[in-house]
């Protein structure tokens, strides 16, 4: 199915739903799937961003000015996934429990307010990797994925945002916060705290995909491969561990592999 094809199909998805709570994070794909529902729906769509410690503050003001460019109402819901013991374990399902727990709240919040349906931004291509997240969108009836029904790539959406001059076309893909922790690491605000300072101090000093994976007492890097020989000169890597181990790490080490989506998932491929 051509691409045109494969919006015209979003669009009369969207217009079926009428009154639409989008679940949105900020990336590509929800930024995308707001933009288009507004221009569909008009008023009888809201925008929602769940917010926890998995979220960096520099994420949060991004949905908001997304938000505003978009033109859509935005709302930030506090969600308490740090509540539920099923998540903060840390086990390989982390992701069900947190969608779980994020998605009922948001339906239970959006029915209050007499809308009905709740979407959120998984497209085809999302299949590839381990995410048991959306078998937890797939149990609740008034959650839907439209970009996924719709066909669409992430490719195409990257290629009609772009088109559509949305800013976040060549948007790197994300994550949480929490996908950088190692399984069974329990979960911990600091934790994650730690996370997004490091990465913070890193960004500055490459460009192109980061993680910090926290391995507990040592933080390992992964970026892009081209990154690699500049992070590990030594002026700069000397920078990085002293850095890195004020935030309480005691090693740090760079990943000669260089990143890889979900490389904490391998074994779940």
């Amino acid at each position: 199915m051509k691409t045109e094809a494969k919006l015209h199909k979003l669009e009369e998805i969207l217009r079926a739903l009428g009154k639409t709570v989008v679940a949105f994070s900020g990336g590509a794909d929800s930024t995308f799937l707001t933009a288009t529902a507004k221009r569909v729906l008009g008023d009888s769509v809201l925008a929602v961003t769940a917010i926890s410690a998995t979220l960096t503050d520099e994420e949060r003001a991004e949905t908001v000015n997304l938000a505003e460019k978009i033109g859509v109402t935005h709302v930030l819901l506090e969600t308490d996934e740090f509540n539920d013991t099923l998540f903060t374990g840390n086990s390989a399902e982390r992701c069900y429990f947190c969608k779980k727990i994020r998605f009922e709240a948001l339906v239970k919040w959006a029915a209050a307010r007499g809308y009905s349906w709740i979407v959120e931004g998984s497209n085809v291509d999302d299949d590839q990797d381990y995410r048991p997240g959306s078998r937890a969108v797939a149990e609740l009836p008034s959650v839907r994925s439209p970009l996924k029904q719709a066909g669409l790539t992430k490719a195409e959406i990257r290629e009609v945002s772009k088109q559509r001059n949305l800013p976040t076309w060549e948007k790197p893909s994300a994550a949480c916060l929490a996908s950088r922790i190692e399984y069974g690491l329990p979960l911990t605000p600091e934790r994650l705290k730690q996370v997004e300072e490091a990465e913070k101090f890193i960004r500055p000093r490459c460009k192109g995909q980061l993680r910090l994976r926290h391995h507990g007492t040592l933080a390992r890097i992964e970026v892009e491969p081209e990154w690699i020989s500049r992070l590990a000169e030594p002026e700069t890597a000397q920078l990085i561990s002293e850095k890195l181990k004020s935030l309480g790490f005691h090693h740090v080490a760079l990943d000669l592999s260089g990143y890889r989506m979900g490389s904490l998932n391998q074994d779940f491929k």
